[in-house]
């Protein structure tokens, strides 16, 4: 009861200065909203190569991305520095573009003036979880909270998607409708297809790593867990891989940015690195041989490059009851699904992936992410009417 009390008053008091803000003139310009950061910055990208508008990125306080090279005002978005934040609330009232990559509450408290295009860049290129409307945490909310959720999603006027598959979840999980999705792609699948960064990329952590040699490289991306904010218990037997791979591969482990694990690897130096803070998870699935997920949506995009993954669901039937998977999980996912260490070793050593069903699920879930997707989008944004009934339409 006390959290709705302050979220009621935190939205009023952001209601209220968000409405004497909407008194001063609308300008073209584009203000971005940054949690993730990485699909809001190829779609800046694009926007300032293509149109000469000022650029506002509004960074709170849980996004790592730096957003180099952009020519853009990056503001603290963040209630623990005050002046910074009001500025945030007067860019969001005067603004012609908003741009999100997450569910924002305090949309539930702005009423954007016409003329102004709300779009979601949400983060993940597909969903093996449900969210948004169907939840199934919302089943112990209350009914304040759920009319909240209601109204931040009645915001978003366009969401990106990469796929049909996606388009379906966002109109379930969001509310929305068929002319309200933007059939572009994912903005920062783009780089999947860039193999000059790909070169670039591999050849400077192998400067920073000569470790590494030539083995191939294993990226495990465990996905956010509740229980895990303040202590990660890493479930890999790190000495049994190290014992049975160290010869051809290596160990790349990025955690979920939420997580402040504080896990020692010293013992295992020349076999695993902590890539929990680098920035772009793109960027490291380029380099990568073999990737070990769970229920992350990263397999959504690293199956663009056609590549081997594994899925570590050691904790499958609780997480099936907290977090709520899609059905069919087990055989949805391109790959095999293992519950133990020795289970993953025994599928690397004898290569036992179906190749055939990570071509299929990619079809399926990235069909509009072809490399150009942020140009479109912005072409989208900025085009004509007919430009933007072929890109919504089917």
């Amino acid at each position: 009861m006390a959290r709705e009390l302050a979220i009621t008053a935190y939205l009023f008091a952001f209601r209220i200065f968000f409405n004497i803000c909407k008194w001063f003139p609308q300008k073209k310009k584009t203000v971005a909203v940054a949690s993730f950061g990485d699909n809001i910055a190829f779609t800046l990208s694009s926007l300032q190569n293509l149109s000469n508008e000022e650029i506002y990125i509004l960074k709170d306080s849980s996004c790592r991305y730096n957003f180099d090279g952009l020519k853009a005002t990056v503001i603290p978005f963040d209630i623990k520095h005050p002046i910074s934040y009001l500025k945030s609330i007067y860019h969001l009232a005067t603004a012609k573009t908003i741009l999100l990559d997450t569910y924002q509450g305090f949309l539930a408290s702005t009423n954007f003036r016409k003329g102004t295009t709300c779009v979601q860049l949400w983060h993940a290129g597909g969903a093996l979880k449900r969210f948004g409307l169907e939840d199934p945490t919302n089943e112990v909310r209350s009914n304040r909270a759920l009319k909240r959720f209601k109204s931040v999603y009645s915001r978003f006027d366009y969401s990106v998607v990469g796929s049909e598959k996606m388009a379906d979840s966002f109109k379930e999980s969001f509310g929305l409708a068929d002319e309200q999705i933007i059939r572009t792609g994912i903005p920062r699948s783009d780089l999947l297809f860039d193999q000059d960064r790909r070169d670039r990329v591999y050849n400077n952590i192998k400067k920073q790593f000569p470790s590494i040699r030539d083995r191939k490289i294993i990226l495990y991306t465990p996905t956010f867990r509740n229980d895990a904010l303040d202590k990660y218990d890493l479930e890999l037997d790190l000495h049994r891989m190290y014992q049975e791979l160290s010869d051809d591969y290596v160990l790349f482990i990025k955690l979920h940015p939420a997580v402040s694990a504080g896990l020692k690897y010293d013992l295992y130096e020349d076999f695993v690195y902590d890539f929990s803070n680098y920035k772009d998870t793109n960027e490291l699935l380029l380099i990568t041989d073999l990737l070990i997920s769970d229920y992350s949506s990263i397999p959504f995009e690293y199956a663009t490059l056609e590549r081997p993954m594994i899925f570590f669901a050691y904790d499958l039937e609780e997480y099936k009851i907290t977090s709520g998977l899609i059905d069919h999980y087990e055989d949805v996912v391109p790959g095999p699904v293992v519950s133990s260490t020795n289970e993953i070793i025994r599928v690397i050593q004898s290569d036992a992936f179906d190749y055939e069903k990570i071509r299929s699920f990619k079809q399926t879930y990235s069909e509009y992410s072809q490399g150009h997707s942020s140009d479109d989008l912005v072409l989208f944004l900025t085009g004509t009417e007919e430009q933007a009934s072929e890109k919504v339409s089917v």
